[in-house]
């Protein structure tokens, strides 16, 4: 009897001699898991470097100075910058006058123009009366006292006004009708002081503020 042939299976062929299971090739799901913990290890990566760069919470340099303590350009708190009355009066003392004349010289006819400059010269805004009632002015020829504004000055009225700080006023400017002044010669014909190139100062004062000086010019 013939003896039996043993059967052997064959895979199936592939072109270039390939099977459907290709050798050292592992399966797609094994990339995917790959490439998404690369991933995740960049990320973690970025993620740190931020946090060393930018710490939440830190201050910059110009915020602290050593010790924790605030900086001395630091931005005043609003109770540093607010609560300031500008209805309380001005202290004399921080409201500067200064007097004016609209020229150094006046030929002969020419009528002096005379006026004072108001400043608070203070931090904070302030109440000051500017009014007729405390202005004064006075010119003087040497020793010898000339006019005064108080002397036949009429309906003298108080103006209460706000002063701003750093901020000038002017008062409005006046004619001086260069003559001698006194309270008894108000309504008399007054005759015109000496000119020739004479000098005449005018100071002026506002209440209790007085100027620190007084101004010259010439009548000729």
């Amino acid at each position: 009897m013939p003896r039996p042939q043993p059967r052997f299976t064959r895979g199936r062929a592939y072109p270039g001699g390939m099977s459907s299971q290709q050798p050292g090739r592992l399966p797609a799901s094994v990339y995917r898991r790959r490439r998404i913990m690369v991933g995740l290890g960049v990320l973690a990566v970025i993620v740190v470097i931020v946090l060393l760069v930018v710490r939440p919470g830190s201050a910059s340099d110009g915020d602290k100075k050593p010790g924790g303590h605030p900086s001395d350009s630091s931005t005043p708190s609003s109770s540093e910058t607010t609560g300031t009355d500008p209805s309380a009066a001005c202290d004399p003392a921080v409201v500067t006058v200064t007097p004016v004349t609209d020229k150094d010289s006046y030929a002969a006819g020419e009528t002096p123009m005379i006026s004072m400059k108001i400043k608070n010269s203070g931090a904070v805004a302030c109440t000051f009366d500017v009014g007729t009632d405390a202005q004064l002015y006075e010119i003087v020829s040497g020793s010898d006292p000339i006019w005064n504004s108080r002397d036949c000055q009429s309906e003298p009225a108080p103006l209460d006004q706000v002063l701003e700080p750093g901020k000038e006023l002017t008062t409005t400017p006046f004619a001086w009708d260069r003559t001698r002044s006194s309270k008894d010669s108000c309504q008399a014909d007054r005759p015109q002081v000496t000119a020739g190139g004479a000098t005449y100062r005018l100071s002026v004062s506002l209440g209790e503020a007085k100027s620190a000086s007084d101004v010259a010019f010439l009548l000729y």
